[in-house]
C-alpha cells in the first residue's frame, strides 16, 4: 500500500488550494473528491464570488483577505489564468446597516482606501441603481469575483504538476485517526489508503464526516440567477458595472455581478440570506417561479434594468455554522487531522489563503495567520 504525506477529502474550492500548496512544499499528497474536478454540485459553480476587502462580517478577516489577494496573484502568475477579476465594489443601503456599517468599521480599522457615496452620488456614477434617498454606500475600489471553476481547476492542475496524486469519482466512506496522534485510513469505495495526516474539506457533505468535530453544521439551499437586462448587456458588463451588496431596510441582503463573457450570459444576482434547509442528498434543483418572481421585486426597487428576461437559475449549498463564522482547525480529538468547514456563504474568496494555512496546519500543526476564530472549542460553552 502506497503511503502518503497527506490526505484532502474533498477538492473543491478549499481542498484545491490545500493540494496545491501541500505539492508545491514537496508534500507528497493524496487528493479524493466523489465528483469530477470542478464540478456543480456544491458550492464552488456559477462563473462568480464576491471578494472584498472592506469586511463587513468583522474585521478580523481583513488580515486573510490581503493575503488571499496577493495568493491569487502567485497562481495567476503561475498558471496565466486571469482568476481575480478587479471591477470595483459597493456595498449599500441604511446608514446603520451592517452592510454599510460594518464596511466602513473594518475600512477604518485596517486603513483600507474607501469612498462614502450618498444616494445622488450613486446615481451618478452608477445609473443601473436606484437608492432610497436616505441610502448610502461604501465604494472599494480593489473590490471584484473570483471565477470559482476556474480556481478549483487551475489549483488542481498545478497541484498535479507539483505532483499531488488527484483520484475523483470515488466517495469516501469512512476515515479514521491513530489514537496515537499520528497516521490516518481513508476508506472509499475504491480502496484504503493511509497517510501520517489527513485534511477534511468536504463543504456541504462535512456534517457526516465531523460528526464528532463538536460543531452544529446545517446546509442550505440557494439560488443564483441570471438575468438579461433590460436594453441590452453592455451597460452590465465588467470595467462598466461594479460588484454589489445591497441591503434594503427590510435586512434583506441582495448581491450581484458585472457579466463576464458572452452577451447570452446575462448577469448574475442573488439573495445572501434566504435559503432553505436541504442536505446535498436532498437539496432540489430545479427553480421556480415564485423564486424568480421574489428576487424580481428586489431588483424592480434598486436595479430596475436588471429585471428583464429570466436566462437560467443555478443552484448552490451555504454550509453554516451557528454564527456564520467558519471552521478552521486541527481536530480537537485528532492532532493529525485538519478541518475546513462551515464557510457560511462567504468563503469562496479566502480558498487561496485558507489553503495557505490548512497547508501549514497538516504539516507544523499551527499557522502563523490569525485563525482564533474559527476554532471550533468556541461553540464548547454555549
Amino acid at each position: 500500500m502506497k503511503n502518503y504525506d497527506v490526505i484532502i477529502i474533498g477538492l473543491g474550492a478549499m481542498g484545491s488550494t490545500t493540494a496545491y500548496q501541500l505539492a508545491k512544499r514537496g508534500q507528497k499528497v493524496l487528493g479524493i473528491d466523489q465528483f469530477g474536478p470542478a464540478h456543480d454540485q456544491g458550492s464552488s459553480h456559477g462563473g462568480s464570488r464576491i471578494i472584498r476587502q472592506a469586511y463587513f462580517e468583522d474585521p478580523s478577516y481583513v488580515p486573510l483577505l490581503l493575503r488571499s489577494y496577493e495568493l491569487w496573484e502567485e497562481i495567476e502568475k503561475e498558471s496565466g489564468e486571469d482568476i481575480l477579476i478587479v471591477t470595483g465594489g459597493l456595498m449599500f443601503g441604511p446608514p446603520d446597516s451592517l452592510t454599510v456599517s460594518g464596511s466602513i468599521g473594518s475600512a477604518k480599522q485596517w486603513g483600507l482606501s474607501y469612498e462614502v457615496l450618498d444616494s445622488n452620488d450613486i446615481r451618478s456614477r452608477f445609473p443601473a441603481f436606484t437608492p432610497e434617498p436616505h441610502h448610502i454606500a461604501l465604494y472599494e475600489k480593489k473590490a471584484g469575483f473570483v471565477r470559482p471553476e476556474l480556481s478549483v481547476y487551475t489549483h488542481l492542475q498545478q497541484a498535479e504538476k507539483h505532483g499531488a496524486e488527484l483520484r475523483f469519482f470515488e466517495p469516501v466512506v469512512s476515515w479514521k485517526a491513530n489514537p496515537s496522534g499520528e497516521g490516518v485510513k481513508v476508506v472509499t469505495e475504491h480502496g484504503t489508503y493511509e497517510a501520517g495526516k489527513l485534511v477534511i474539506s468536504a463543504g456541504a457533505w462535512a456534517p457526516q464526516l465531523l460528526q464528532d468535530l463538536g460543531v452544529s453544521l446545517e446546509v442550505e439551499r440557494h439560488i443564483q440567477m441570471f438575468f438579461e437586462p433590460i436594453g441590452g448587456i453592455e451597460p452590465y458588463r465588467v470595467g462598466k458595472h461594479p460588484i454589489y451588496i445591497w441591503e434594503g431596510d427590510d435586512g434583506v441582503q441582495l448581491y450581484g455581478f458585472p457579466s463576464f463573457g458572452i452577451g447570452a450570459e446575462g448577469a448574475k444576482v442573488a439573495f445572501f440570506r434566504k435559503g432553505k434547509p436541504c442536505t446535498p442528498q436532498t437539496i432540489d434543483r430545479n427553480v421556480y417561479t415564485n423564486e424568480v418572481e421574489l428576487i424580481r421585486e428586489y431588483l424592480a426597487q434598486f436595479i430596475p434594468s436588471l429585471n428583464g428576461r429570466f436566462l437560467q437559475g443555478k443552484t448552490c449549498m451555504y454550509t453554516n455554522t451557528e454564527d456564520e463564522h467558519f471552521v478552521i482547525s486541527t481536530h480537537p480529538s485528532h492532532p493529525q487531522v485538519s478541518v475546513a468547514a462551515g464557510f457560511s456563504g462567504h468563503g469562496f474568496k479566502f480558498a487561496s489563503v485558507v489553503g495557505e494555512i490548512l497547508a501549514d496546519l497538516a504539516i507544523d500543526g499551527k499557522t502563523n495567520h490569525p485563525i482564533d476564530l474559527f476554532s471550533p472549542k468556541r461553540f464548547a460553552y454555549q
